[in-house]
């Protein structure tokens, strides 16, 4: 039976502890957002050994000038770079090389836009250090055995984990806002040609949605322990409370006492005593 609700406490743990992880790695990567930018490309004179590149051909006019000849055409000299876009930095494919070329993601946003960037980050971090101190509550539970203090627990994590969640969630929007402002006003040399959100970001709100299931399943343990609590007590008191055992009344009480005493005319006086009045006589003749 201990060994049962060992493993019921250690499954209650396990949604804080996804959630956890979620947010820890959405936080340190940088793949929130990913897409591709438009980029011209550059001569292949300019870049040697550069596949993706423009090339040209030298000629001479009337006047001894040299003219160069583009051959790429519309779309032809432009190439598409990858990037993917976190919330510490953004990072670009470089032609050429199989590297990549970061830089910090708050130097690309509008100025005015850069304390929610701010608030956001300070969002998540309050949201992970919520959902560690639930983790480390439920953690203690289950290498201990659980008992009647074990319900503040269940409370407290059910109001942290549900306080992680909402402000993940207004992390999460608050950064959404800010990466689509900053597509709409941002540098040129940095602005998408089309984007979509990343495998960070569906983590991030994978975490959101774990918090909430572990606020209900706490809040449901927390509900389920005080009502066997109420009953175990009102139980309890019944037992304390008993009907008390009443004596039986003693013969002499319940039956009437009579005691015979001659009278005349071979009539018998009997004396009755079952609580009359004062005034009511005490003797009761019989013939």
């Amino acid at each position: 039976m201990d060994q049962w609700a060992r493993q019921q406490r250690a499954l209650a743990l396990l949604p804080v502890c996804l959630a956890l992880t979620f947010s820890l790695t959405a936080v340190s990567s940088s793949y929130w957002c990913e897409g591709t930018r438009r980029v011209a490309k550059p001569l292949c004179q300019d870049r040697p050994g550069v596949l993706h590149c423009i090339h040209y051909s030298r000629g001479s006019s009337d006047n001894d000038q040299a003219v160069q000849y583009i051959w790429e055409m519309g779309d032809d000299k432009f190439v598409q770079r990858r990037f993917h876009v976190g919330l510490w930095q953004s990072c670009e494919e470089t032609l050429g090389s199989t590297g990549e070329n970061c830089r910090s993601f708050q130097s690309v946003i509008p100025a005015e836009e850069q304390g929610v960037l701010w608030l956001s980050i300070g969002a998540e971090v309050l949201n992970i250090l919520l959902t560690l101190t639930s983790a480390v509550l439920l953690g203690s539970r289950v290498r201990h055995h659980s008992g009647f203090h074990w319900l503040k627990v269940d409370a407290s994590v059910a109001i942290l984990t549900v306080l992680a969640g909402l402000l993940a969630m207004v992390a999460h929007m608050m950064y959404t806002t800010i990466f689509q402002i900053t597509v709409n006003l941002g540098p040129e040399d940095w602005k998408p040609q089309t984007w979509d959100y990343g495998w960070s970001y569906c983590l991030a709100w994978g975490s959101f949605a774990l918090c909430m299931v572990a606020s209900v399943m706490a809040t449901s343990r927390y509900t389920a322990a005080r009502r066997e609590l109420a009953d175990k007590n009102s139980g309890q008191k019944g037992s304390r409370h008993s009907p008390q055992d009443f004596q039986k009344p003693k013969a002499s009480e319940s039956v009437w006492e009579t005691e015979t005493a001659p009278s005349p005319a071979g009539c018998a006086l009997i004396g009755v005593s079952k609580h009359l009045p004062p005034e009511a006589a005490g003797k009761v003749s019989m013939c």
